[in-house]
């Protein structure tokens, strides 16, 4: 990942803007990163983790990994699309082989990552998506 800091604060109208935010969050990105995404049900996070794939150079569908926990999808730069919701914590996190897939030859998105404690926060790019009154999502993104 970019070593310099990236923060910022996102108005996204559309599921389409929310992809191109993800594009642009993508080309921060490189093997060994971790990408964290927190929001409701709904709130857009599968729309953001497909703008990351398709700026890894990732084509085809990207779906919510919710029921598989985790989603592989190949490239040169692996993506793992990991979603913690239905993990008791980190040992589930560790059954389920995610553990071993962080700092490898891949980025890590993961979704509901307040479900775990291992993650390294100073290591970790953050997306935040909030649903506001209008139905616009506010995103708040950094890095370390």
């Amino acid at each position: 990942m970019n070593e310099s800091a990236v923060y910022g604060e996102y108005v996204s109208s559309s599921p389409e803007e929310t992809l191109l935010l993800g594009e642009k969050i993508g080309g921060l990105l490189g093997p060994g990163s971790i990408v964290t995404l927190k929001g409701t049900l709904g709130a857009g996070k599968t729309v953001l983790a497909a703008g990351i794939a398709r700026a890894l150079g990732i084509s085809g569908q990207i779906t919510s990994p919710t029921y598989t926990i985790i989603n592989e999808y190949g490239n040169k730069t692996p993506l793992y699309h990991i979603d913690a919701y239905r993990l008791a914590g980190d040992e589930d996190f560790r059954l389920a082989g995610a553990e071993e897939l962080l700092y490898g030859k891949g980025v890590c998105i993961i979704e509901w990552p307040e479900r775990l404690s291992l993650l390294p926060q100073d290591k970790v790019f953050k997306v935040e998506i909030v649903i506001r009154e209008d139905g616009k999502r506010k995103i708040l993104y950094k890095n370390g």
